[in-house]
C-alpha cells in the first residue's frame, strides 16, 4: 500500500457539519467602515480634476511623480482595460463590505484595542504578491487581483498563483495581513517552529472568520483540504520518519510551507498533494493544544512552539 493514499469526502460530510454562527457579543460590536473606490474615481477622472483626486488620496500620488505620469495613465490602453474589468467585476462591492465588517468586528472583539483602518481599493497593475497592504490607520486593497483564477489576465501566471486571485478570498487575505502583525515570528529555527507559526496564523484567521470554509482559510479548493484531511497520518508520519521536526534545514520550508504547486515528499503522489502541507499540518497541532488547555489565543500568540507542541498531545486523524 503506497504512503499516501487518496480519499474523497462527499458531500453529504460537508452537509452534516453544523452551519457556522456569529456570536451575540460580536454582532453588537459597533465598526465604522467606510470603502473608498480609488479604482472607480480614478477610472472616471480626467486631467482637468486630476488635482481634487490628489487631495483626496495624497499618499496614492508620490511626490516625485509628475502629473504627467498620472494623465499618461489615464489614457493607457492596457490601463483603461485594466480599469474596466475591475469596475465589471466589482460593479458592487456591497458583500465584501460585509465581509471586512463582520472581520473587524471579530478583531475588535479578541483585540479589544484595534481601530478599524480606511478601506481603500485600488489597482495594482495585478501585483498579486502585494495584493493587500494593512497598516494600523489604512488598508489598501488591488482589486485588479481578485479577478478570477480564469481571467485573461492572469494567463501567464502559474495555476497555482491564479487559483488565489478570487474575490472569495478577499476578506481572508486581509486576515492574512492583520494575522502577520500579531503573530510574533519564531525565534527558533527548527521547522517544528515554522510549522507552529503558520498554524498560529490559521488559527487566528479560524476564529475571525468563522463563516468562511476551512479550505478558504488556507487558500485550498475543497479538493486540496480534503486531501489533506485524508493524509493528515501518513504526511506527520513522514515528517517524524525523516527526522524533519527539529531540523534547521531551509529547504523544508520551500518543500512544505512556501507556495508551491504541491508538496515536495519526493514520492510518485507529490504532484497530487497540495503546497503548504506544512501549514495545514502546524493549524491542526495548534488546534489540539488550544483544545486542551485553558489560554486565551492572546496567550497562545506569545508561546514557544516547543511547548504548544508538547501540550497539544497532538495526534494525528488516521
Amino acid at each position: 500500500m503506497p504512503v499516501f493514499t487518496i480519499f474523497i469526502i462527499s458531500v453529504l460530510f460537508f452537509a452534516c457539519k453544523e452551519s457556522p454562527k456569529v456570536s451575540e457579543d460580536v454582532q453588537k460590536i459597533k465598526i465604522e467602515l467606510k470603502v473608498d473606490r480609488f479604482d472607480s474615481e480614478f477610472a472616471a477622472a480626467t486631467p482637468e480634476n486630476l488635482s481634487s483626486l490628489k487631495s483626496k488620496y495624497p499618499y496614492l500620488f508620490p511626490a516625485r511623480y509628475a502629473d504627467s505620469v498620472w494623465v499618461a495613465k489615464m489614457r493607457d490602453t492596457i490601463q483603461v482595460e485594466l480599469l474596466a474589468e475591475v469596475q465589471n467585476t466589482f460593479s458592487d462591492f456591497s458583500q465584501e463590505e460585509q465581509s471586512l465588517e463582520l472581520l473587524f468586528q471579530h478583531i475588535k472583539y479578541y483585540f479589544p484595542k484595534f481601530e478599524a483602518p480606511k478601506v481603500v481599493t485600488v489597482t495594482s497593475d495585478v501585483d498579486y504578491s502585494n495584493r493587500v497592504i494593512f497598516t494600523d490607520t489604512l488598508l489598501l486593497i488591488g482589486v485588479d487581483n481578485y479577478l478570477g483564477p480564469e481571467h485573461r489576465f492572469y494567463r501567464d501566471i502559474q495555476k497555482y498563483i491564479s487559483a488565489d486571485l478570487d474575490r472569495q478570498y478577499i476578506a481572508v487575505d486581509v486576515a492574512s495581513a492583520f494575522a502577520k502583525k500579531v503573530v510574533p515570528r519564531p525565534r527558533e529555527r527548527t521547522f517544528l517552529a515554522q510549522l507552529i507559526y503558520y498554524g498560529k496564523e490559521l488559527y487566528l484567521k479560524e476564529k475571525l472568520l468563522p463563516l468562511a470554509t476551512d479550505a478558504q482559510k488556507i487558500n485550498y479548493s475543497e479538493v486540496q483540504y480534503a486531501w489533506s484531511e485524508a493524509n493528515e497520518e501518513p504526511i506527520w508520519r513522514n515528517f517524524i520518519e525523516s527526522e524533519y521536526l527539529y531540523s534547521t534545514d531551509n529547504t523544508l520550508a520551500r518543500r512544505f510551507l512556501d507556495p508551491a504547486p504541491f508538496s515536495k515528499f519526493g514520492l510518485e503522489l507529490d504532484n497530487e498533494s497540495p503546497g503548504r502541507v506544512g501549514r495545514y499540518l502546524g493549524w491542526q497541532i495548534v488546534r489540539a493544544f488550544m483544545d486542551r488547555n485553558e489560554v486565551t489565543l492572546q496567550q497562545m500568540l506569545s508561546l514557544p512552539a516547543d511547548e504548544i507542541f508538547k501540550k497539544s498531545n497532538y495526534k494525528p486523524k488516521k
